[in-house]
């Protein structure tokens, strides 16, 4: 008798995804089935449904890259993981492994890459298929809903500082407090950076001081570069931008010291405004970043088990992943939604879920 799941699929882009009843798929050699326990919700999954870019999804397909879950099943030659392991599947989903780019460890970039719910079925459903190879590996002690957030929006943050190769007591602007900034305010304390927050949200400024940032800049208020610059003595040594905003990317480039290291992280529509002649006079260093390897992965995954990074997150059911779409285009998601699989019942719990009564949990005080 054939298994079925149920799964939010996106069949027709730009158009709500559609909660539907389909086929749980069986593991090939090679390959695992994942029981997902929760998925986090990223902007990237909302431009895959939208088919915002230029590289489409094929249609139909199931959104999702943030899943945690158990190993439920293994194909044959299966040697890393076994059956009852927690395991995260991330947005790379897998990479050809010999390539001058997996060799090095830049296993994201492969030409021959392949995306969770992106060109592979994702997590927004009960069960999905994944590689074993690249798979995270969740710390024990850290709680799916809590893990779902870091093996996309961790691991990018984390990856973001480093490249910007910043030592210990440096100056570093997060620009962007949200679902990516709120993260790398956390990851860049930890790492003993110097940090400066910057977004035009108060109440996210306010949470990235209750993160621990050093100081906050609302880029509405006055000249924000000019106050960066006072804060940092000459400006940042590093910036990392996540605000998906091509003023942000202008402002963070002049909020960059001499010889220091902008990162870029958001995605905004349009072309980057680069001011040329100041990156040349200042020698100023402007590097894209693209979530991270595995090492990283579990770099960053390492830094939650140890209590120094975590999520805020509200939980919703897959049943309401339409309406936290909605939110999310519209700027009104504070900080990361996860998809909670948990089967417990509102009721049961006596808490309230969906979009009335939204369950919320703040990262580390």
């Amino acid at each position: 008798m054939t298994q079925t799941m149920q799964a939010a699929v996106c069949q027709q882009f730009g158009t709500p995804l559609v909660l539907k009843e389909i086929e749980v798929p069986s593991p090939g050699r090679g390959q695992i089935l994942v029981k997902t326990e929760a998925c986090g919700v990223c902007h990237t999954d909302l431009h895959a449904a939208a088919g915002d870019w230029p590289l489409k999804p094929d249609i139909p397909f199931v959104p999702g890259h943030e899943a945690i879950g158990i190993v439920a099943a293994v194909g044959a030659d299966v040697r890393t993981v076994k059956e009852g392991d927690r395991v995260g599947v991330p947005w790379l989903h897998s990479a050809c492994g010999h390539c001058e780019y997996c060799l090095t460890a830049w296993e994201p970039i492969c030409p021959s890459a392949v995306f969770s719910g992106y060109t592979v079925n994702g997590g927004f459903a009960e069960y999905l298929l994944a590689d074993p190879n690249y798979v995270a590996h969740i710390p024990k002690g850290l709680e799916p809903t809590d893990a779902a957030p870091l093996i996309c929006a961790g691991i990018t943050t984390y990856k973001g500082i480093k490249q910007a190769e910043l030592l210990s007591g440096q100056w570093i602007v997060i620009s962007g407090c949200g679902g990516l900034g709120h993260l790398g305010v956390q990851y860049a304390k930890a790492m003993g950076l110097l940090v400066c927050g910057v977004d035009i949200d108060p109440g996210k400024l306010a949470n990235a001081k209750r993160l621990g940032a050093d100081a906050v800049v609302n880029a509405r208020d006055g000249d924000a570069v000019t106050a960066v610059k006072k804060i940092t003595e000459g400006g940042a040594n590093g910036v990392l931008i996540t605000a998906p905003s091509l003023p942000a990317f202008k402002q963070g480039i002049e909020m960059t010291r001499k010889r220091g290291t902008c990162v870029l992280v958001g995605l905004p529509p349009g072309d980057f405004p680069v001011p040329l002649f100041d990156v040349v006079a200042n020698c100023v260093t402007i590097r894209g970043s693209f979530v991270g390897n595995r090492e990283d992965m579990a770099e960053s995954l390492a830094f939650a088990a140890a209590g120094k990074v975590k999520a805020d997150i509200e939980l919703e059911p897959l049943a309401d992943i339409n309406s936290v779409f909605e939110r999310l285009e519209h700027g009104k998601v504070a900080a990361r939604v996860v998809l909670d699989f948990a089967p417990v019942s509102a009721a049961a719990t006596g808490q309230s879920v969906g979009t009335s009564g939204r369950r919320l949990a703040t990262g580390r005080a």
